[in-house]
């Protein structure tokens, strides 16, 4: 049965109609929908309205046509072609809507649910890529198997290639699942001084799905596997927080007054928490005497800086001025001294 003019021109019309149809369930959408949407204390249904607006487009586009070439009958001899390419588009149009929807609540998430939580902030694109070829996967496996071919044995071969291309890889998917651990558990952060168990150390720059690089305070970049980084002991010097002591042993001589030391050594500490750059300048720095050495008495001075690169010059500038003060109060620091007996031979 030929398909006459007067029955394209009604296909036409009822392709019209379909779109008609579409820009007025999209303008009740935008106009009263959103509007009710808008009244939530979320913006999660926001943004599910604005991703299945297109795919409603499209979905009663294909409904439309998909009716009007059922209904007339020069088009009756092509119904099997007709459903299975209506079956198809179909398919496509749901995961289009699918993928949309993921990718909206993903974002939502990322962006207002867990805001301020970096991890998942570098781990939503992620997520997002692998949940698109997923559902990209599953939507050809349907439309497949709509078109007659059978997708038991396509998924048995692709088992096996996946599993030939694991064992090839596995090395580099050791490192990308890695990778998600550190950036979802976060033991490490960009950003971080941290000290690596080979004694390698350095301000974390960037966790990629394969690296993870550290930057010396040379300059240089450390790059270390994700899954080397994932079973190293890690010292995280950002971890519980940023501040930290600064611990310094002095030794001072046996003849000396320890109250005295010890007054003259907080004066000091105090003078160089509240003027020097990088220090705590509330903190109130003390000393605890630990052991009779051999040469000298031992103690530690404890002060406190806001992060590990700031001891650097506490340290330095505390050095000198306690050599000073001591030198001025005359408190010795002694130098290491043994007692040599020689013995008259006979």
């Amino acid at each position: 049965m030929a398909i006459e003019l007067i029955d394209l021109g009604w296909l036409a019309l009822a392709l019209a109609a379909s779109l008609v149809a579409a820009k007025a369930i999209n303008f009740i959408i935008s106009r009263y929908v959103k509007m009710v949407a808008a009244k939530t204390k979320t913006t999660l249904d926001d943004r599910l309205l604005e991703a299945v607006q297109g795919p409603m487009t499209a979905l009663v586009l294909v409904v439309g046509a998909y009716a009007a070439l059922s209904y007339f009958p020069a088009f009756s001899p092509y119904s099997q072609a007709v459903w299975q390419g209506f079956s198809i588009v179909l398919i496509a149009v749901g995961a289009y809507a699918t993928v949309r929807l993921v990718n909206a609540f993903l974002s939502w998430y990322a962006e207002e649910a867990a805001r301020g939580n970096r991890a998942v902030a570098d781990l939503a694109p992620v997520i997002r890529r692998i949940a698109t070829a997923f559902i990209i996967a599953i939507a050809a496996m349907m439309a497949l198997s709509e078109l007659g071919i059978e997708v038991t044995p396509l998924l048995a071969s692709l088992g096996i290639a996946g599993l030939a291309v694991a064992l090839a890889f596995q090395d580099t998917l050791a490192n990308f699942f890695a990778g998600i651990y550190i950036t979802v558990d976060r033991p490490v952060r960009p950003g971080d001084y941290v000290k690596l168990d080979s004694g390698d150390e350095g301000y974390v720059h960037k966790i990629g799905w394969r690296n993870a690089m550290i930057r010396m305070l040379s300059g240089n970049m450390i790059i270390v596997p994700n899954s080397k980084l994932a079973q190293s002991i890690i010292i995280n010097y950002y971890l519980p927080a940023k501040d930290m002591a600064v611990i310094i042993p002095v030794s001072v001589s046996y003849d000396s007054d320890l109250a005295k030391v010890e007054r003259v050594t907080i004066r000091v500490s105090e003078h160089i928490q509240k003027t020097v750059q990088g220090a705590v300048a509330d903190f109130k720095p003390f000393i605890r005497y630990s052991k009779f050495a051999d040469s000298g008495i031992e103690f530690s001075v404890v002060l406190r800086v806001n992060e590990f690169v700031d001891q650097y010059l506490v340290r330095h500038e505390f050095i000198k001025a306690l050599h000073a003060a001591y030198r001025k109060e005359r408190i010795e620091i002694p130098y290491p001294k043994r007692d040599v007996y020689l013995r008259r031979a006979k």
